[in-house]
């Protein structure tokens, strides 16, 4: 006997131009879990990845703000060549912060992305509230950089054993070497060497 449907059934939902708004969702991936992606990767490999990059990514995103802060309350005589130079460095690091969070989620991971919840990983020292001297500020940077290269030489070495190469290549092209040429650049200006007199001799 065929079962008949009512008319409630079957009609399509009335169409309307208003957003849904206030809309409450569950959690569909919890973070720290991979899905199962046919990326020729073992989940174990990319779990190991997805935990490492967003260690790294938390970090980066610290050092981003860290060069906006400083870029922001830089003063002195070196102003303006600082000021700009900060503010490019922020924009570099912006970038691999988008290109690290990527790569977690082609991996099939959950990218950090809450300032709040980067705050409860990061392991990049908190600055104080307030202005520094300036070669506390370059000092500051450089040691936040080195956090990162220390961890990202490290994360890549493994990546690479476990067959992740993507993730070895990203770590290496990008995000060690960008932070090389960026600590080589703040390391020159806490060179103590005079602009105009060479000493006698």
């Amino acid at each position: 006997m065929a079962i008949r449907r009512s008319a409630k059934t079957t009609r399509r939902p009335k169409q309307s131009s208003q957003p849904w708004l206030h809309v409450k969702g569950a959690e569909i991936q919890e973070f720290g879990t991979v899905r199962m992606f046919p990326l020729g990767l073992s989940w174990d490999a990319r779990m190991y990845s997805c935990q490492r990059l967003n260690q790294i990514l938390a970090d980066t995103q610290i050092l981003y703000n860290l060069y906006k802060k400083h870029h922001w309350l830089m003063r002195g005589p070196t102003f303006y060549q600082l000021h700009l130079l900060l503010d490019k460095h922020a924009g570099e690091q912006l970038e691999l912060v988008d290109q690290l969070a990527e790569r977690v989620q082609t991996l099939g991971g959950v990218a950090i992305g809450d300032p709040r919840h980067v705050a409860e990983i990061t392991v990049i020292p908190r600055p104080p509230d307030g202005a520094e001297e300036v070669p506390a500020m370059l000092s500051r940077l450089i040691e936040a950089h080195e956090t990162i290269l220390v961890a990202s030489h490290d994360a890549a070495r493994r990546a690479q054993e476990m067959g992740d190469d993507g993730t070895n290549d990203l770590l290496v092209s990008d995000v060690i070497r960008t932070g090389e040429m960026q600590t080589w650049f703040l390391i020159e200006h806490l060179v103590d060497t005079p602009l105009v007199e060479a000493p006698e001799g």
